[in-house]
């Protein structure tokens, strides 16, 4: 089976992947690779604060997930970057806390980064799709 994209259904943040050249998603057998979401308002500017803007990205990952079939239950592999881990930690553990509230936990990879074109968050998962044929 070929690979398949994979847009949330909000035709704003459509027309942000099609203006900088990729997909939010890509479907390939029951595996869902989704590209990093940040926490960016429907026309693509960064929210200015950070719970929200960490709120924005979790939000626009769940709606590609959606689009997809999926939720964060099927998640099973996170990497996330972040320009101040060491200040922006326990308001992303405590996002992370919401979504994933009990065992067992994606597999999660967090690293430091100088420059996130303007976002201070940026979150990247795998899912298993659960009615992946």
């Amino acid at each position: 089976m070929p690979p398949d994209a994979i847009f949330p259904a909000n035709p704003n943040r459509h027309a942000l992947y099609e203006k900088h050249g990729y997909s939010a998603a890509i479907r390939s057998g029951d595996l869902l690779f989704v590209s990093g979401q940040v926490g960016s308002r429907d026309d693509g500017s960064p929210e200015p604060d950070f719970k929200r803007q960490l709120q924005q990205a979790f939000d626009n990952l769940a709606a590609v997930l959606k689009a997809a079939g999926a939720s964060f239950d099927d998640v099973i592999d996170v990497t996330s970057f972040h320009t101040d881990p060491e200040t922006q930690f326990d308001a992303v553990i405590e996002a992370k806390n919401r979504v994933f509230p009990e065992a067992p936990f994606p597999s999660w990879t967090a690293v430091g980064v100088t420059w996130l074109a303007g976002f201070d968050f940026e979150i990247k998962v795998v899912a298993r799709l659960p009615n992946a044929a």
